[in-house]
């Protein structure tokens, strides 16, 4: 089938879909450049090497610093400049005080039609530096997107290291795990949305990344393994103003976890902040 998309995107790609109206955008062998070879990172790669696509994982150190990771996840270690060459989606999964570290210039001759995914949260005093941008109300992933000059999707960011790795199921699962997806570019998204499906989670199009901050740090949607259902709620209850207030006690709450918690001690306090 020849659709509008397709013609956008290239040829490779393929419509996966049970509605004329809502397409998924897969393609089997997508070339994916992965810069931060950290929890998520490395989960990604694991998880999108599996699904059939070559991936490029990237650090700061050198690849030759992430070389048995990369190897086990099913991915070749890249520099970070390698990581962005002839590919058809960069993952950006680093702290946000790092991104204007990157190298200068790391985006600019990319084609327009890479697909560029933005996980990171910003936590300030506690991992990145004040970001006086975002402090004033600009959403973390428009101020990432200003940082390299591209478009970005907002995406993964708002599931935890272990439920991405060990919560995907088939789709169409009872209570499948769903995540959020923000940006302006609807073909973007629709990728977007078929790596999270590969991934093993639904997908629910949370709108343009004005409104990414509905899936912050903070928001009922962050880090509460929600369903379909659930999220799209939760992404409607969401408070902007309140939101920085609750990601700053849910990391008092952490503080007072006893030695060794787990992935689920932390999705309990996020859950009990909304309830």
């Amino acid at each position: 089938m020849t659709c509008w998309i397709c013609a956008s995107y290239g040829s490779k790609y393929r419509i996966e879909t049970t509605s004329p109206f809502n397409p998924v955008i897969k393609e089997t062998t997508m070339k994916i450049g992965i810069i931060g070879a950290g929890n998520i990172g490395a989960t990604l790669a694991r998880k999108f090497s599996a699904a059939g696509h070559q991936v490029l994982l990237a650090n700061s150190r050198g690849p030759q610093s992430i070389q048995s990771l990369a190897t086990e996840a099913g991915a070749v270690a890249a520099t970070v400049t390698d990581a962005v060459k002839d590919v058809d989606v960069v993952v950006i999964s680093i702290p946000q005080k790092a991104v204007p570290h990157l190298p200068k210039a790391l985006f600019a001759g990319l084609p327009e039609n890479v697909v560029i995914i933005d996980t990171g949260n910003y936590y300030p005093a506690v991992r990145d530096e004040t970001i006086t941008a975002i402090e004033g109300g600009i959403p973390e992933s428009q101020w990432v997107s200003q940082q390299i000059g591209r478009p970005v999707v907002k995406a993964f960011n708002s599931i935890m290291a272990q439920s991405l790795a060990t919560k995907g199921q088939p789709a169409g699962t009872k209570g499948r795990i769903a995540l959020p997806v923000s940006g302006d570019d609807a073909q973007a998204k629709k990728i977007v949305i078929g790596l999270v499906d590969e991934a093993g989670f639904d997908a629910i199009d949370a709108g343009t990344l004005a409104e990414s901050w509905r899936h912050q740090p903070g928001a009922p949607a962050y880090c509460t393994d929600l369903d379909a259902d659930e999220l799209r709620l939760a992404l409607t209850k969401a408070d902007k103003a309140r939101s920085p207030q609750l990601r700053d006690l849910t990391l008092q709450k952490m503080a007072g976890l006893a030695p060794g918690y787990t992935g689920e001690d932390l999705l309990k306090i996020n859950r009990s902040l909304h309830e």
